[in-house]
């Protein structure tokens, strides 16, 4: 995937689902960041909850060029509004950073960061007390504080730096028996594959399930160096950038040792996986795996909640298991919420984030790793097998796949949108719309486990096409269909 052209200018600061991102050294540079970073700062220690007489801020970064150096930067602008940063003193998944600020019980943290995006992007994630992504209304405070200008003048000086990374191992540690994980991959005979991308969970797995797993070559990591290019291609858990981890897989599988991939993005907060066949599994094909074995074999309490993007599958299981599901809007922040608000089992997005109630409100893709091989070893059998027996278990096979189109300007993106509120098509590719859902987008129910959804992005002219049917023909046939429909308008 080809990225877009480059602009030549600055947009404005503005907070997206998860942060403010751009085009490094355009809209990312020291001079934009810093009064960001203590407007941000502020208004974490304005916000915090009664009885939190912390003014320590955590800082984080992930590998991309220049984030070390920008975080330290940062730092400066931190303690010059007034507060104490702490520094990591490496990269880190930025799931780390969320669970250092609720072990330390800090105002919140601010990460160095642009997640999955192109290698030529940069960015700033907001992490507040509990441990998760501030909300819309916090992030909307930060841009009113920028607005209303006024300086803070940057303190320079050295800054504390603490092992973030090592903090959140012994964390994840507690919370899960790596030992036993290591050795039923052993018994299994199945070998894990770890793929970081070249991003800031590298050598996390490693840590957790130890040096022995190592050497006994149940676990090994491919593109574990640090590549702020990331091999060229934005470091996103879709299948077209993993072609190296899939062939490995294949190659394992094929000489005798079934094996499975795990794949992070750069900032270790989304997951994907390749079993033993070498099929991609998303979230879509994980999310049902983690609802049955939380649910069946932990026995954890909680509701289910899923993005409206997310498979059928995943309702399907939870309603086998009793247990209820919340359809919420695309958008993790959204999940978040609820699992700050109540009891949840897990919280999933099709796009690779997954939360758990166990933990924190926070996408976490190595604690998710664990509790995937958790899975595997309980149930005695390979990713694969484990899906396909899940699948039939509960409604039959589905197939999924997404289409990202970049419409020709914003002008014919409201018409398309206006087309779509006014008269959605009782017709998609000649099968007849039995329910149209607006809870994000609109989602076009054809059948059981057949769906088209079409949803537009929140800043630019770009329509985002999702489907799910019962055959991967049926799945190429409606994303065309819809392609098509968009670009007659």
């Amino acid at each position: 995937m080809a990225s877009a052209p480059l602009p030549l200018e600055a947009g404005p600061i503005v907070f997206g689902t998860d942060g403010w991102r751009g085009i490094l050294g355009v809209d990312i540079t020291v001079e934009r960041l810093l009064p960001v970073a203590a407007a941000a700062a502020r208004e974490l220690a304005s916000s915090a909850p009664e009885g939190l007489d912390s003014r320590e801020v955590v800082i984080g970064y992930d590998r991309r060029f220049l984030a070390p150096e920008l975080a330290e930067a940062i730092a400066s602008a931190v303690r010059g509004a007034g507060l104490e940063p702490l520094l990591a003193a490496t990269p880190v998944p930025t799931p780390a950073c969320s669970w250092a600020v609720v072990e330390r019980q800090a105002l919140g943290a601010l990460v160095i960061t642009a997640s999955h995006n192109p290698p030529e992007w940069l960015g700033l994630k907001i992490k507040g007390p509990f441990g998760g992504s501030v909300e819309g209304a916090f992030t909307a405070r930060v841009e009113r504080r920028l607005a209303a200008g006024g300086i803070t003048v940057p303190i320079a000086r050295d800054t504390e730096r603490f092992d973030a990374l090592g903090a959140y191992v012994t964390g994840l540690k507690a919370k899960v028996d790596t030992g036993a994980l290591a050795a039923g991959l052993e018994r299994l005979g199945l070998q894990v594959i770890i793929d970081p991308m070249h991003g800031s969970a590298a050598g996390v797995l490693p840590a957790l399930l130890g040096e022995e797993a190592l050497a006994a070559g149940v676990i090994r990591e491919i593109r574990a160096n640090r590549d702020p290019l990331f091999g060229g291609h934005p470091p996103e858990p879709l299948a077209p950038y993993l072609i190296e981890l899939i062939a490995q897989v294949r190659a394992s599988t094929a000489a005798g040792k079934p094996a499975m991939g795990i794949v992070f993005d750069g900032d270790g907060d989304r997951i994907a996986a390749i079993d033993e066949n070498g099929r991609f599994c998303s979230t879509q094909l994980l999310m049902p795996l983690f609802i049955d074995h939380l649910a069946r074999a932990r026995g954890l309490p909680g509701t289910v909640i899923k993005t409206v993007s997310g498979s059928d599958l995943m309702a399907l299981v939870a309603a086998d298991l009793g247990r209820t599901v919340i359809e919420m809007p695309v958008g993790f922040k959204t999940i978040a919420a609820e699992m700050l608000a109540g009891d949840v089992l897990v919280g999933g997005e099709e796009s690779g984030g997954v939360g758990f109630g166990m933990h924190l409100p926070e996408r976490d893709a190595p604690f998710a790793a664990l509790l995937l091989i958790e899975a595997l070893v309980e149930g005695g059998m390979p990713l694969g097998e484990r899906i396909d027996a899940l699948q039939a278990r509960c409604g039959g096979a589905a197939h999924y796949d997404r289409l990202d189109l970049r419409l020709a300007d914003m002008a014919a993106r409201s018409r398309l949108e206006a087309r779509l509120a006014e008269a959605p098509p009782p017709l998609v590719a000649e099968a007849p719309v039995l329910e149209v859902i607006t809870t994000d987008g609109v989602k076009l129910r054809l059948g059981p486990n057949h769906w088209l959804m079409l949803r537009f992005s929140g800043t630019e002219p770009l329509l985002r096409l999702y489907c799910e049917a019962p055959t991967a023909a049926r799945v190429s046939e409606v994303l065309g269909w819809a392609r098509q429909l968009a670009e007659s308008v």
